[in-house]
């Protein structure tokens, strides 16, 4: 790898000693105080019992304690091992017994939840005493590529989180394509919106403070507060899913909102449909589809601005050093233009999931990430993602995708966001349910407007209409909570075609 190994808080010191490296409540803290402020940190977690290969767990919203503590852990040779604030005591509980962390600092109340003995809790009200702790700092922990850095949960909304263990050779390759293939610079400014509990703080943010950049952390997204930070701090880069880009877009100030610094917006989760990305095309704001996820890296795809602009669906060729493969259930590989699920191989790619030998042998075969999800490569080599394999159903013995179905429903100038998934059905095996927001939308111009689009047994049959569609604590739409919506299709296909209201 072209960056060494050297820790996160040598990067701090490296740079310039004023150089502003996080906004952070209210005020621009400097690599030099920023570097000061995780050795700091590190002495505490030391001197409080964590040492190599110990997890440090978090649970809050954005706060720059995440940022220092993966820095400091980095240096003990420990865990950093955020934990997802948006999930129940008890699945807080089932994660914990998992990762048995030895120190978790905390904003949300916590009691309940059962520690391993001699764990220590520290209220985040009081995170200021670990940074001014006076205890000596241990030597830097062996710069192992493959010691494991963090323990990620992973953002599927089903069953209980699982722990992917990123090993410090991850943490690099990430850095090392982010900064190459999509020309990151140390001059460039982003804002970390997304929780900072995700994998997507590695998109940007940790990518820039690795090579200088300026990073604007705020507590959560608003989508006022963010207009304003983009104008204040000229941000440059933009990194969020489709939903945020759209709040954001709704919002009266956007307009007015300064953001002629933006060099590219790169969307995450899913793409952005077409009306959204004229909306900021208009502002002078270029979309680029980014596609990763935890298990590996998390960018793994990059795409030029031309491109993008000629291939808006295309996540793009591989980054450097990622290997990329479509194939069948049998592993052989597709033809150009067939679609096959993506299996990645390289140094970004994960070491497994923690104490789940079933699920890590699952998706990693003879050093593969079989990744779950289905793409389709043109002549030109560009690849477009379809979907998940899971989301796949088959209806009259025909292959439905429904990341192709959402993106044809989204063209329709009334439809702010789509989810479509499929459910049993007596005469078909499986038909399409879309989810709709806003609720105005008529089911019936929907369907009229898919004809022109999509072959008949790829437009739904049930349409939710909602408000708002439900959403996971990455910002992703929540399908689990839409099939729970879903009537169960019992009947014949005369009676399948009907609209729910919300």
């Amino acid at each position: 790898m072209g960056r060494d190994m050297t820790s996160w808080i040598a990067r701090f010191q490296a740079q310039e000693a004023d150089r502003p490296a996080v906004h952070w409540a209210g005020r621009w803290i400097s690599y030099s105080e920023l570097a000061q402020r995780t050795t700091n940190l590190a002495a505490w977690l030391h001197s409080n019992g964590v040492t190599r290969g110990d997890a440090v767990s978090i649970l809050a919203p954005n706060h720059i304690a995440h940022l220092e503590l993966i820095a400091a852990t980095d240096w003990l040779g420990a865990r950093y091992a955020p934990l997802n604030t948006r999930l129940s005591a008890s699945e807080l509980q089932a994660v914990v017994d998992v990762i048995q962390p030895r120190v978790l600092v905390h904003e949300a109340e916590c009691s309940a939840l059962a520690l391993p003995a001699g764990a220590r809790r520290i209220d985040l009200a009081d995170y200021a005493q670990c940074l001014a702790d006076d205890a000596k700092l241990p030597p830097a922990d062996e710069r192992d590529p493959e010691r494991i850095a963090k323990l990620l949960l992973t953002g599927g909304s089903t069953g209980t989180p699982k722990a992917a263990m990123i090993p410090r050779r991850q943490v690099e390759a990430n850095i090392d394509n982010t900064v190459a293939a999509w020309g990151l610079r140390a001059d460039d400014c982003t804002i970390q919106a997304s929780p900072a509990f995700h994998a997507g703080i590695n998109v940007l943010a940790t990518p820039l403070l690795a090579i200088g950049g300026c990073v604007v952390l705020p507590r959560n997204f608003d989508p006022q507060a963010y207009l304003s930070a983009a104008s204040a701090h000229q941000a440059t880069l933009l990194f969020m899913v489709p939903t945020m880009y759209r709040m954001l877009a709704d919002h009266p100030d956007f307009d007015a909102a300064d953001l002629g610094a933006v060099r590219f917006a790169i969307s995450g989760g899913a793409a952005c449909d077409p009306g959204l990305r004229e909306r900021y095309a208009k502002r002078g704001v270029a979309f680029r589809q980014g596609y990763g996820l935890t298990e590996a890296g998390v960018n793994c795809f990059a795409i030029s601005a031309a491109a993008a602009a000629e291939h808006p669906q295309s996540v793009g060729t591989p980054m450097p050093g990622t290997q990329a493969v479509l194939r069948h259930e049998d592993g052989s590989p597709v033809t150009t233009g067939e679609v096959g699920e993506l299996t990645l191989a390289g140094p970004h790619v994960f070491a497994g999931y923690l104490g789940n030998d079933a699920e890590t042998a699952s998706c990693l075969r003879d050093g593969w990430l079989w990744t779950g999800d289905l793409a389709r490569q043109d002549k030109n080599g560009w690849y477009t993602i379809v979907g998940r394999r899971k989301e796949m159903f088959i209806s009259g013995g025909e292959n439905v995708f429904p990341a192709e179905v959402e993106a044809a429903i989204a063209t329709h100038p009334g439809v702010s966001e789509a989810a479509v998934f499929g459910m049993p059905h007596r005469r078909w095996g499986e038909v399409g349910v879309a989810a709709v927001s806003p609720a105005e939308v008529s089911a019936e111009k929907l369907k009229a407007h898919l004809k022109s689009l999509l072959a008949g047994y790829k437009i739904p049959h049930q349409w939710i209409a909602l408000d708002a569609l439900p959403k996971t604590g990455a910002g992703k739409i929540d399908k689990p909570a839409l099939k729970a919506r879903a009537a169960v299709f019992a009947q014949d296909d005369h009676h399948a075609d009907s609209k729910s209201a919300a």
